[in-house]
């Protein structure tokens, strides 16, 4: 595929691959795009919701730039929804690990803030990201995920965590609240129990499961702490 540059910035003109990638995704927002593409294509509505902090101008740019690239592409949801949705192409998905790897690199820092604004489909990959295998041993079941508007199904196989949108109606449990609300019973800082007795989170079937779920997770060890 032939790259068609609709931008004025100034390229790197350097024939290493990382370069490029920074052609590709290193615009303010777009990797973060690609991010909220990652569990499947989405309305522009819903990506401008998990990137607050993006104008419908810029994010309308960024999405130009990343077709234009070959990342993303544009579709119709299949009906009733017969909407316009954005989804990435099979290249943009090898992106994946890149995303995620950053992601867990940068969770060493210092400077990392948890307060800030963490969209649903950011816990989600979380949960893919600061998993232990060792931990998951005989665990067989879906937690659910209510976070608003948004809903997912989480199940460990092989060591991995799948994770499907929407899929909830089958869970062994579902934990409702908001995407920050979930990360201190999901690494470590409050037992789930505490953080629904002090209403933070809600938790619907099989309660114990849920929480043995959320010790499956650990944050990684900041620089200068090992």
């Amino acid at each position: 595929m032939k790259l068609e540059k609709i931008t004025t910035k100034r390229w790197y003109g350097d024939a290493c691959g990382t370069a490029l990638a920074l052609e590709f995704l290193g615009e303010r927002w777009a990797l973060l795009i690609v991010r909220e593409l990652l569990l499947g294509p989405r309305r522009f509505g819903e990506i401008r919701d998990g990137l607050p902090g993006v104008s419908a101008n810029v994010l309308t740019q960024r999405l130009q730039t990343l077709e234009a690239a070959g990342i993303l592409t544009r579709e119709s949801a299949p009906p009733p929804a017969a909407v316009q949705v954005y989804a990435l192409t099979p290249w943009g998905l090898e992106a994946e690990p890149i995303v995620m790897a950053l992601g867990r690199w940068a969770l060493r820092s210092p400077a990392h803030d948890p307060s800030l604004p963490f969209s649903p489909v950011s816990l989600m990959l979380a949960l893919r990201m600061m998993l232990l295998p060792e931990r998951t041993d005989g665990f067989d079941a879906t937690i659910g995920f209510r976070m608003g508007n948004d809903a997912y199904g989480a199940r460990i196989v092989d060591g991995t965590v799948l994770i499907e949108r929407g899929m909830i109606d089958h869970a062994n449990a579902v934990l409702s609240g908001e995407p920050n609300a979930f990360l201190p019973a999901l690494f470590g800082t409050t037992p789930l129990p505490d953080m629904v007795a002090q209403g933070r989170l809600a938790v619907s079937g099989d309660v114990a499961l849920a929480a043995r779920f959320c010790t499956f997770f650990e944050l990684p060890p900041k620089i200068g702490c090992n």
